[in-house]
C-alpha cells in the first residue's frame, strides 16, 4: 500500500483524524497528498495541529503562511504555551533560557502540555505524524499505525514511515510543495532555533537537533519525561487525598444522622 492509499484508508477508518506537524518535509508531503485526495473525492479536509513553541525560526513561521495560501481548505489550529503569546511573555512567566536550565520542564511547557490541550479541546482520536524510520534514533522501528497508551490511547499514523529523506525531497520538488527556506542552508530537520543546527552531507537527517546532547526527541512522541511522570503522580496524589476527604466527610455525616434523637411520639 503506497502512502496515498494509506491516507485514503485512515481517513475512512479513523474518526476525528487530525495531522500534527511543525511543517517539516514529511508533514508537507502529507498535506499535499491529502489535498489531492480531497480534490479527487470531495472529502473533508484533515485539520492540522501546529504547536507554536514561541521559539520557532522566522523561516518556519513564514512557511506556515505559505502553506495557508497554497492549501486554503486546511484549517490550522495553533497552540502555544499556557499563558504566553511571545517569547518575552514565556520568559517572564517561566524564566529565561528555560530550554537550557530545565530542558524537560521546557519540553513539557512548550510542547507536551499544548499538545495534550489541543487533543482534549479538539477531541482528537487519531493523528497523522511525520515520523519515518530513516530518521533513525528512536524512530528506526516505528510501525505504520501505533497506539499511544501513555497519552490516552491516541492512534498515531505514520503514513510515510518507510520513505527516505531523498524520496521525500524528490516529491517536494516534483509537486512544487512549499518548504522551509532553511533546508537550502543545510537544515534537514527544523525545530526550535535554540536546539537546531545545519548538518553535513554525511550526517544523519536529525543530527542537527540537540547537537551535543543525548536526547533525540522533544517529548511529544517518546515516553513521558520525569517531569510529566511527576505531574501525573501529583495528580494521582491529589485525587487520592480528595477521595479520602470525601469518604471521611460521608462517614461523619452518617454518624451524625445516627446520633440524632428519635422524634417524640404523641400518644
Amino acid at each position: 500500500m503506497d502512502a496515498v492509499d494509506r491516507l485514503r484508508f485512515v481517513k475512512i477508518l479513523f474518526p476525528n483524524l487530525y495531522q500534527s506537524t511543525a511543517f517539516g518535509l514529511t508533514g508537507l508531503v502529507t498535506i499535499d497528498m491529502l489535498s489531492k485526495i480531497q480534490d479527487e473525492a470531495g472529502s473533508q479536509p484533515v485539520d492540522i495541529v501546529f504547536l507554536d513553541t514561541l521559539y520557532h525560526f522566522q523561516e518556519t513561521l513564514d512557511l506556515v503562511d505559505r502553506v495557508k495560501a497554497k492549501y486554503p481548505n486546511n484549517r490550522i489550529h495553533t497552540y502555544r504555551p499556557d499563558g504566553a503569546s511571545s517569547a518575552a511573555e514565556f520568559e517572564e512567566r517561566y524564566g529565561a533560557r528555560l530550554y537550557e536550565t530545565a530542558p524537560e520542564l521546557y519540553d513539557w511547557i512548550a510542547k507536551v502540555e499544548p499538545q495534550q490541550r489541543s487533543y482534549a479541546d479538539l477531541g482528537v482520536a487519531a493523528v497523522l505524524t511525520g515520523r519515518r524510520r530513516s530518521q533513525g534514533g528512536e524512530r528506526d522501528q516505528i510501525a505504520f499505525v501505533e497506539v499511544d497508551e501513555e497519552r490516552g490511547g491516541i492512534i498515531k499514523i505514520n503514513p510515510l514511515v518507510d520513505w527516505t529523506f531523498a524520496r521525500v525531497k524528490a516529491y517536494i520538488d516534483e509537486h512544487d510543495v512549499p518548504y522551509n527556506a532553511l533546508l537550502d542552508r543545510g537544515y534537514k530537520s527544523v525545530g526550535d532555533w535554540h536546539s537546531t543546527s545545519p548538518v553535513d552531507a554525511a550526517e544523519d537527517e536529525r543530527a542537527g537537533r540537540w547537537r551535543g546532547q543525548t536526547k533525540t526527541e522533544c517529548g511529544i512522541h517518546n515516553k513521558q519525561s520525569r517531569y510529566a511522570q511527576f505531574l501525573q503522580a501529583q495528580q494521582q496524589k491529589d485525587d487520592d487525598e480528595k477521595a479520602k476527604l470525601t469518604a471521611a466527610l460521608e462517614k461523619v455525616e452518617k454518624e451524625q444522622r445516627n446520633q440524632q434523637p428519635a422524634p417524640l411520639q404523641v400518644v
